[in-house]
Formats: C-alpha cells, sequence, structure tokens
C-alpha cells in the first residue's frame, strides 16, 4: 500500500528540522532541546504549519513508546556502577522520597497557585516528578561539572523516568475511577516496577552473554541484534505488565553495560546516535502539537507554579534526599538548580491529553499545555545558565585540582613536588618497588601497582584530581594507560609523554589525550640530567609587550631540545603543559633547562651539594618559583 505523500513529508520534515536543531545547537553550544522546541512550535500547527502530527493518529503513540524505550536504554548502558555507588544513597533518595515531595509540592502548587482542581493538580504533578536523561546528559556534556554531580543527576534522570511514567499512570487511573483503592495502586506500582526490572535483569544478562560468545557477529549486525532485543524485550514487558516497559529497558541497559562485552563501546556509540535521532523526531512532532494559545491562557498562576517548583520544591526535594550525603552546599546547590524536565514528560502528558479528552473529562489540553511550559521553562532557564551557575559555584570539573601520575622517576617527582608545594594532592603510581620507595622517601604518596587496575586508580582518586598524567620509559604504554583514564574515569586534563606522531594510528583519541611537554622530550636523557644536577629549574612569565617575541624564543630553545616547559599556571590554576598549548600574555611557565656546570663545579670543588639557582637568559624574564626539593639517591638539592 501507497503511503500518502503528506505523510511522507511529515517524516521528512520533522527529521530534516530535528538534525537542523542538533547542528545549531552544536554550533552554540547550548543543549539541543531548547532548538528542539523552538524549531517544534515554528512548523508546527500555530507556526508555519509545515507538520501535522495528528496525521499519524495511533502510529505517533508507536513512534513515541519505542524511541523512548530506546533512549532510557541507552541512558542505563552509559551509567556507571562504580560511579553510581559513590551517591547511591542520594538517588536512591532522590528516585523514592524525592519523587514524593515533587508530588505533594507539585500538585499543592497547581492546586493554589495554578487553580487547578486536586485530582488534575496531582496528575501534573506527576508527570513532572521525571527530569529525563534526553535532557540531563547533553547539558552535562556542554558544562562538564564535578564528575559525582554528573553521576547524580544522570542517574537520577534514569532511573526515575519508569517510576515517574508508571506513577503517572497510576494517578490517571484514580482521575479516571475515583473509586480507586489507594493501596491497590501503590501495589500496582510496586508490582509493574518489579516485573520491569526481573524482565529486564533476565533479558539483560542473555543478552551480554550472547554478545559475549556470538564472536562471529559482525560490528554493524551486533549493534542491530541489541536494537531488536532491547525493543523485543520492551514489547514482552509491555505484554506480561502494561507500563512496565519503561524500567524493562533501563535495568536491561544497565546489565548489558556492566557485561564486559566486547566492542562495548562501539554499541554505546550506535545507540547514542539513535537516541539522538529519537530525540530530535519525538521533540519536533510533540512541539509541533502544541496549542500556544493554550499555553497562553494558563494565565500567570501557571508561571508561578512552574517558579514554585523550580525555586521551591526542587531545593527542598534536594536538601531532604542528600541531607546525610557528602555532597557540600556549593554541589547541592547545582543540583537543585538544574532539574530539566524532558521526552517522558512531554510524551506522556500528549496521550494523557488525548485520553482524556476521549473520556469526556476537562483539563487534559491544560495538563499538556502546563507540562510544556514546565519543559520551557526549566530548559530555557536552566539548560542557558547551568555553565555560569557551575562557574560561579566553582564546581565545574575544569576547576578540579591535583594529579595522579603513572611513573616514578627524576621528573614525575619533581613534577609532584610543584604541586604538593602548592597544596594540591599527588598520587604516583609505578610498579617499580624501588621507585615508589624514592617518591615515599621525597615524601610523596606512591602505590606499587599497575595503572591498568581501575580499583588503584580510583583509591589514587582519579575521578576527583585535574590531572592525569602518563609519563613512563614506554610511550606506546602512557598512550593506552591515558586513553583508558580518558575514558573510565574522564578527568579534566589527559595527558601522556608518548611518540612524536601517534595520531596517524589514534586519531580517534587524540583530543582526549594530549601530548605532554614537548614533542621533542626525550624522557630518558632529562632523568639522567635530573639524577647527575646538569638542570636549571625557573620560571617566566610571558608579558604584553614583546609577547610573539617571547614565545618565539622559547619555541626555538625547545627545539635545540636543551629547554622544556613542564608547567603553566593560569588564572591561578597550575597545569601540566600541553606541546599543543596556545600560551597567552599573563602565562607563568615553570621550565627546566639543561645546564651541565653545576655538576662540573660540583667536581671541581668537592662540594657534597649543589643549589639549583635561576639565571636570566635573552627574552625570558625570571621570577622565583616555589620551593622545591629534588633528591636523589644520595642527597637532596633545594632549588630556591
Amino acid at each position: 500500500m501507497e503511503i500518502p505523500f503528506n505523510i511522507t513529508l511529515l517524516i521528512i520534515l520533522t527529521v530534516a528540522c530535528g538534525i537542523a536543531s542538533q547542528v545549531v545547537a552544536a554550533y552554540l553550544k547550548v543543549p539541543a532541546i531548547v532548538f528542539l522546541l523552538l524549531f517544534g512550535i515554528l512548523v508546527g500547527k500555530d507556526g508555519l504549519g509545515l507538520i501535522h502530527p495528528n496525521l499519524l493518529g495511533s502510529g505517533l503513540e508507536v513512534i513515541v513508546s519505542l524511541f523512548v524505550a530506546l533512549i532510557l536504554f541507552e541512558g542505563g548502558l552509559n551509567l556507571e556502577l562504580r560511579e553510581l555507588g559513590k551517591v547511591s544513597g542520594s538517588i536512591r533518595n532522590l528516585v523514592t522520597i524525592g519523587t514524593l515531595v515533587t508530588l505533594i509540592g507539585g500538585g499543592m502548587a497547581a492546586h493554589w497557585l495554578g487553580e487547578f482542581p486536586w485530582p488534575i493538580a496531582f496528575l501534573y504533578a506527576s508527570l513532572v516528578v521525571v527530569t529525563g536523561p534526553t535532557v540531563v546528559g547533553p547539558l552535562l556534556k556542554q558544562v562538564s561539572v564535578d564528575r559525582k554531580i554528573a553521576t547524580l543527576l544522570e542517574g537520577e534522570g534514569v532511573l526515575i523516568d519508569p517510576v515517574g511514567a508508571i506513577l503517572a499512570v497510576l494517578v490517571l487511573n484514580i482521575v479516571l475511577n475515583e473509586g480507586a483503592d489507594p493501596v491497590g495502586l501503590f501495589r500496582d506500582l510496586v508490582v509493574r516496577l518489579g516485573m520491569g526490572t526481573i524482565i529486564g535483569a533476565a533479558g539483560g544478562w542473555i543478552l551480554g552473554f550472547s554478545l559475549k560468545r556470538a564472536k562471529f557477529l559482525s560490528e554493524e549486525l551486533a549493534n542491530l541484534v541489541v536494537l531488536a532485543a532491547l525493543w523485543g524485550m520492551f514489547g514482552l514487558a509491555e505484554e506480561v505488565r502494561s507500563e512496565s516497559g519503561l524500567m524493562t529497558t533501563v535495568v536491561a541497559g544497565i546489565v548489558v553495560g556492566a557485561a564486559e562485552i566486547p566492542e562495548l563501546r562501539l554499541i554505546r556509540r550506535f545507540k547514542e546516535q539513535l537516541t539522538m535521532l529519537g530525540v530530535s523526531v519525538l521533540f519536533i512532532l510533540l512541539a509541533a502539537d502544541l496549542s500556544l494559545a493554550s499555553v497562553v491562557a494558563l494565565g500567570w498562576g501557571s508561571v508561578l507554579t512552574v517558579l514554585s517548583l523550580m525555586f521551591l520544591v526542587r531545593p527542598l526535594n534536594v536538601l531532604i534526599c542528600t541531607w546525610n550525603s557528602q555532597l557540600n552546599w556549593r554541589q547541592k546547590m547545582f543540583v537543585s538548580w538544574v532539574a530539566p524536565r524532558g521526552i517522558v514528560s512531554a510524551s506522556v502528558s500528549s496521550l494523557f491529553a488525548i485520553l482524556l479528552t476521549q473520556k469526556g473529562i476537562n483539563g487534559g489540553d491544560s495538563i499538556k499545555a502546563l507540562v510544556f511550559l514546565t519543559i520551557i521553562m526549566t530548559v530555557f532557564s536552566q539548560g542557558l545558565t547551568a555553565r555560569f551557575v557551575a562557574q560561579m559555584l566553582g564546581i565545574t570539573s575544569s576547576s578540579a585540582t591535583g594529579a595522579v601520575i603513572v611513573g616514578s622517576n627524576p621528573l614525575s617527582r619533581l613534577i609532584g613536588q610543584i604541586f604538593k608545594d602548592r597544596g594540591e594532592s599527588v598520587v604516583l603510581i609505578d610498579t617499580n618497588e624501588d621507585g615508589c620507595k624514592q617518591a615515599q622517601t621525597e615524601g610523596l604518596q606512591a602505590y606499587k601497582s599497575s595503572a591498568l587496575d581501575t580499583n588503584v586508580l580510583e583509591e589514587a582518586g582519579l575521578e576527583s584530581v585535574g590531572t592525569f598524567l602518563a609519563m613512563t620509559k614506554n610511550g606506546e604504554v602512557n598512550l593506552v594507560l591515558a586513553q583508558r583514564a580518558a575514558e573510565e574515569f574522564k578527568p579534566p586534563r589527559v595527558l601522556a609523554v608518548y611518540p612524536k606522531s601517534p595520531q596517524e594510528k589514534n586519531n580517534n583519541n587524540k583530543d582526549k589525550v594530549q601530548q605532554a611537554f614537548t614533542t621533542e622530550l626525550n624522557l630518558k636523557s632529562w632523568n639522567q640530567y635530573l639524577s647527575d644536577k646538569e638542570v636549571k629549574l625557573g620560571e617566566t612569565v610571558l608579558k604584553q609587550l614583546g609577547f610573539e617575541f617571547q614565545k618565539t624564543h622559547l619555541k626555538e630553545m625547545i627545539k635545540s631540545g636543551q629547554f622544556i616547559p613542564l608547567l603553566l599556571e593560569r588564572q591561578g590554576s597550575l597545569q601540566v603543559l600541553s606541546a599543543t598549548e596556545n600560551w597567552q600574555p599573563g602565562d607563568r611557565i615553570i621550565y627546566l633547562l639543561h645546564d651541565p656546570k653545576p655538576k662540573l663545579l660540583k667536581r671541581l670543588s668537592g662540594s657534597q651539594k649543589t643549589t639549583l639557582t635561576i639565571e636570566r637568559h635573552p627574552a625570558v624574564e625570571q621570577v622565583p618559583i616555589p620551593s622545591v626539593a629534588l633528591e636523589t639517591d644520595s642527597e637532596k638539592i633545594p632549588a630556591k
């Protein structure tokens, strides 16, 4: 049967508008949902009238259900159980106690401020208890906050969606059947969540087991097998117990993600691409079907309802749920601010509006309009200000300090001492026992272990430090360690000492791992220089006047192989310099200069100690550096 042209055009325009929204959002570096809403309204029935979702009929519900299942599966797939364990108590409270707080607070606000009848008010509140990974995930990619906070918000967004969706269905049953038993409804909630969990856990384990054994599957076919299995589990759960499918997809995603499947990274990438397409299509369709007149008709009472949800209910929710957590007040404030509503609220409210209208109950369109008003206000206000709020509160990942350094050699210990003298935490990791003992002798914390052991990296505090630096004597090993650290822990700055042109083989990772110091570094030679005390340690400030000359001179010294810049201080933050760093006026650069004279003087004088001094070099202004102790096998050399 031939598909009507208008439906074909509807799908084409929907996908085109959705992808265009994603492109514009990526270019402007703002959450994509902002432009998805704008574009959807623009091409919808109250805009240009190009897209009419009602043409899809019952097919709209099918599209929404399948894409929401895919979105939640992808969210569960990306959850890190190790990270979740650190904030599990807060997530549990937000999904349970927090849901109740938002339900009661939102219902009271909608009744008293929005003047909705109690049943409709609580139905609205049940629809907005969710936050949603479709908004929170992209927002956190733009903002890059502390890893603990990101895990908390992502975990809440993924796990609360199925709970909120089932709760909304139960509240809808109360509205449609006034004599419904509350105890029975609560029992039904538990049964649906439990059934979804059992089917999701069993299906996810079978899928993970099959993918590990079926080595004959190509990458492309494995991706499609996962997609088919996901929708199969969702459909089975819906047949066994309606509305349990969303919980099934979340649990299945978590189980598959923890199954250590080969090439899991490729499966995640494929699901992320499908999720982006799903989010784009759903928001365009749902926003296009929104009546602006119904939103305007709500009046100022509904605006006050949303504001109370944002500034009263959410902060109270977070305060109660994180009372005994280890989060500080800045982190709690950010969690209180970031709670944008997403696709689950929009899709379920759209379906409820249709059901209420069919049952002859007034308020369906008003609820949909109020939910979309909530989405618009929370997404625009929180999505566009989250970066500023995170920076103001000082919880961005780029503000993290300290370092985890792999390899205990003279140069790595020198860098560790400089970090330590500034009061920042430093941990060294090495498989060589002598190197670890030397580091401990110099007052540095060291672990004798392989840096491939994630438990050791976790114990070293990699999830909360600002820098990971791999500088063993094997450059290829350094690159592998750095890539793994970037994928597993996502520290703000990941650097490694590796061969000059690994990009030819590692194009996919060059943005994650930076080459440390310079491309000219010979680690073995500089470690020998340090051991023989043939170096001078100094620092210079690049000034606006003569900046280009200074920079050019320093670059020429680097090429000579007798000078290496180690660290960069910019706006009070100390960082390990990368080979591609774009130097700026005002930067303070700490460097090492090869100078064999100290060793010669020591031999002539018979002295047992040599002091590193800072001498002036052409076009290099030198200023005092922090007190650093360089310790060799026989003596300690202070740099004044």
